[in-house]
């Protein structure tokens, strides 16, 4: 199986890195282009893939091909690459706010199509992708493109309709992580404590939340619960939280997300 990535990116590189330390696909088995030779270069010189500047070798060749071009760039990517995909290439978009039937409309055919919304903890393998198969994609198609993309993160199939709704709470939440920690950090820094320091235990305190939900699968309610002792210091901070409109903040922040992702 011949897995072709059309940009060679931040997520495409994540996505490959993922895949050959899992074992799913060989560097000999991954093809990918990029405009420019110095990112052809860089990436093969990082995984010992095959690089190219031109698209085309890559669509002809791939079984899986990956879209990893920003959606401003479909048009321009898919027009060059139409009418040499094969029949039986299923074709993964990465592409935000752009609909399956936007896709087949610029191929201007029936296509195997997939569209996925993964996001930068797959860096780390510790994406969180959401995924979206068209009509016809087989069963073990759909299988083979899953295991492709847990290779690097978690899986979730969702409808069509609700991949705008991952944009905001998976795909850019990570930039709303970010600045949390950083916050946090910021005022330790206030406090006295050294920047590095300061960063990795902020970090390391969302990193262990969000595994102690996971893993004990309860309400994150419950959880705060837990921490907020009667007239402690963690209940101090909820409140100020709770009065600076910190949970409608973040609802608004999202659903702009949303509408964002839904009007590209």
């Amino acid at each position: 199986m011949k897995i072709g990535f059309i940009g060679l990116g931040n997520m495409a590189t994540a996505m490959i890195g993922g895949m050959l330390q899992k074992g799913i696909a060989a560097p000999e088995d991954i093809i990918g282009s990029a405009r420019t030779e110095t990112t052809v270069e860089k990436v093969k010189t990082k995984f010992n893939i095959n690089t190219t500047t031109d698209n085309k070798i890559v669509a002809v060749q791939a079984d899986i091909l990956f879209l990893a071009v920003k959606p401003i760039f479909f048009p321009e990517v898919i027009a060059r690459i139409r009418d040499v995909v094969r029949e039986d290439t299923v074709i993964v978009s990465i592409a935000a706010g752009k609909t399956l039937a936007y896709i087949e409309g610029l191929f201007g055919k029936k296509c195997k199509l997939v569209r996925c919304m993964p996001n930068t903890p797959a860096l780390v393998l510790e994406g969180c992708t959401a995924v979206t198969y068209g009509e016809l994609v087989t069963a073990e198609e759909k299988e083979r493109v899953g295991k492709v993309l847990a290779s690097f993160g978690t899986v979730s199939e969702v409808p069509e309709r609700l991949m705008d709704v991952v944009v905001g709470v998976s795909g850019s939440s990570p930039a709303y992580v970010f600045m949390f920690i950083e916050a946090m950090a910021d005022e330790a820094v206030c406090a006295g404590m050294p920047r590095k320091q300061a960063y990795e235990m902020a970090a390391q305190s969302v990193l262990g939340s969000a595994k102690l939900m996971l893993e004990t699968g309860r309400h994150p309610g419950e959880l705060k619960d837990m921490v907020c002792s009667p007239g402690g210091t963690t209940i101090a901070a909820v409140k100020v939280l709770e009065e600076m409109g910190m949970r409608a903040a973040v609802m608004d922040a999202m659903e702009a997300c949303i509408e964002k992702s839904k009007n590209l």
